[in-house]
């Protein structure tokens, strides 16, 4: 993780799930708690970052941007990465019906880390954490995260056909321990439709969905010229000659 605690109790506390309250004939501690507390810290951290990094922006730009960078999904991933689920302490009914991979329980476990982290280290140890963990998502913030949704435009698009989601690889990485640049690329049922690049595995993610969004687009508006083509065949236009709207004789 990259934190070591000096309370140990704090990292267990910021593990357990409400579920085990539940189920406990006692009262036990849980994360909720924590959870409220470190959803305030990293919306300071980040708020203080985006506040310094650009100095021109005003409060709509900047609140959009925070919302890029902090919500449930991005949360979620975040603990996966630091395998979270693996530890969470969960009630035997949440363990049955999928809590350690539940993306709810997840962002919680993770706003309850930096919780966690804060009462343990103070605030500079919480927002080292929090940028170092941010920046590896989405590069060193030298530009606004993009506010526009690639991953999720072209999911909506390809499932309006198939509950099939797009599958994302990294395919290389290039460039020294300082500058390293990502290249993704996004299939759908095994048939690659784009591929992108970026200073973060998440930017050649969207690159390469912003791609696979192009080329879609792009056969989308070789069809439509087609279709108006058949249309015109199959039903004369209302100027035509009379011969040619004419019934053909049984």
């Amino acid at each position: 993780m990259g934190y070591p605690f000096k309370e140990e109790s704090l990292l267990r506390l910021a593990l357990t799930h409400p579920s085990v309250a539940h189920e406990s004939s006692g009262p036990i501690q849980h994360n909720q708690r924590l959870e409220f507390l470190g959803d305030a810290v990293l919306s300071l951290v980040l708020t203080r970052e985006l506040y310094d990094r650009f100095p021109t922006l005003g409060e709509g730009p900047l609140t959009k941007a925070r919302a890029q960078l902090v919500n449930r999904r991005t949360l979620a991933e975040e603990a996966r990465r630091l395998a979270l689920g693996t530890h969470l302490v969960l009630s035997h009914g949440e363990e049955t019906t999928g809590g350690r991979e539940r993306p709810s329980a997840l962002a919680d476990a993770y706003e309850a880390l930096l919780g966690a982290i804060f009462l343990d280290g103070g605030f500079e140890a919480a927002r080292t954490f929090i940028l170092r963990r941010f920046l590896d998502g989405f590069g060193e913030l030298t530009e606004l995260p993009s506010l526009e949704n690639p991953k999720g435009d072209l999911q909506e698009i390809l499932q309006a056909d198939s509950a099939e989601a797009p599958q994302y690889e990294l395919t290389a990485v290039s460039g020294p321990d300082h500058d390293r640049v990502f290249e993704c690329a996004v299939s759908h049922g095994d048939v690659e439709l784009g591929r992108g690049s970026g200073k973060s595995k998440k930017a050649a993610e969207s690159a390469a969905a912003l791609a696979a969004l192009e080329v879609l687009r792009e056969q989308q508006a070789r069809r439509k010229p087609e279709e108006v083509q058949a249309s015109g065949n199959a039903e004369p236009a209302a100027d035509a000659p009379a011969a040619a709207r004419q019934p053909a004789a049984s």
